[in-house]
């Protein structure tokens, strides 16, 4: 008998808690302090609200359910997506830091927590590392 593999985004709650997710998660980075630096990043690119819509398909299709984000693009590199935008150390600290009190005041299970913020963290390094290089190169 074969076993079947839950997705995180199954096991999140599917599009609902997603959604709720990314709404607690920019209403951070709008409002509080620790969100600061995101905003200001936001806000010299296509702004908050069209984030909000574009975090939510990629999550999405990152956490196993629907692929709205490659649908829409043609593919969910994040690297692509982010090639435009300066993270350093500050800004992906502060990123993480927004998304674990999104996480926490959202209400999801700590196992999932835990599992979303591993995933998190090694885009977030592999986003940081990418500026780093690319100033390097300058």
């Amino acid at each position: 008998m074969r076993s079947m593999v839950v997705s995180l985004y199954e096991r999140m709650g599917g599009a609902s808690r997603v959604q709720k997710l990314v709404d607690v998660f920019y209403d951070i980075v709008e409002t509080e302090p620790e969100g600061e630096i995101l905003h200001l990043l936001h806000l010299r690119g296509h702004g908050v609200a069209h984030s909000r819509i574009e975090q939510f398909n990629f999550l999405s299709g990152f956490l196993g359910g629907p692929k709205l984000y490659v649908e829409k693009y043609g593919h969910s590199d994040v690297r692509e997506m982010h090639r435009h935008v300066e993270i350093g150390t500050a800004e992906k600290d502060a990123w993480l830091l927004c998304m674990s009190k999104a996480i926490d005041r959202v209400g999801i299970a700590p196992d999932i927590g835990a599992t979303l913020m591993k995933h998190f963290r090694a885009v977030a390094n592999a986003l940081e590392i990418q500026h780093s290089t690319m100033t390097q190169m300058r």
